[in-house]
């Protein structure tokens, strides 16, 4: 019998409530968006689910704008892997804004690859003054 091909859909992208590494729930959707103010603790990014591919493993990515370390030297891209444990698997590959903002504004890339393809990939852009965010966010509150 032929192996089922994974399937992978994106639940969930934006804003998202606090995640707790320690648990195994995953974070809340606030709100969906790619458009991301550049807030201190806020937490962003998506959810993938992906079914048919247990015993596999994914590789993450989060690419970030210019942020330096306490030396002052550029930081590398976030990578990782992570097992599929069942076949009806999530997973929340996301990451959270720190002091000092400045260096956090601007594109970050996140992708999740299984067998050397990319099977989520998502931009968000962090901006910090009033001038830069979107116009459907500056007068959702009218």
């Amino acid at each position: 019998m032929a192996k089922k091909k994974p399937e992978v859909k994106i639940q969930t992208y934006g804003i998202h409530s606090k995640w707790d590494s320690k648990s195994k729930a995953l974070p809340k959707i606030l709100t969906f968006t790619t458009d991301i103010p550049a807030e201190i603790d806020i937490e962003f990014g998506f959810i993938v689910n992906v079914k048919n591919a247990r015993g596999k493993k994914v590789f993450y990515c989060i690419n970030h704008p210019n942020i330096h370390n306490k030396s002052g030297e550029p930081c590398d891209a976030f990578t990782g892997e992570v097992h599929i444990t069942n076949n009806d698997w999530s997973f929340y590959l996301g990451d959270t804004i720190w002091s000092p903002i400045e260096d956090k504004c601007g594109p970050w890339h996140m992708t999740i690859e299984l067998d050397a393809t990319v099977i989520a990939d998502k931009t968000f852009k962090v901006f910090s003054s009033e001038s830069n965010t979107p116009v459907k966010q500056r007068f959702a509150y009218l």
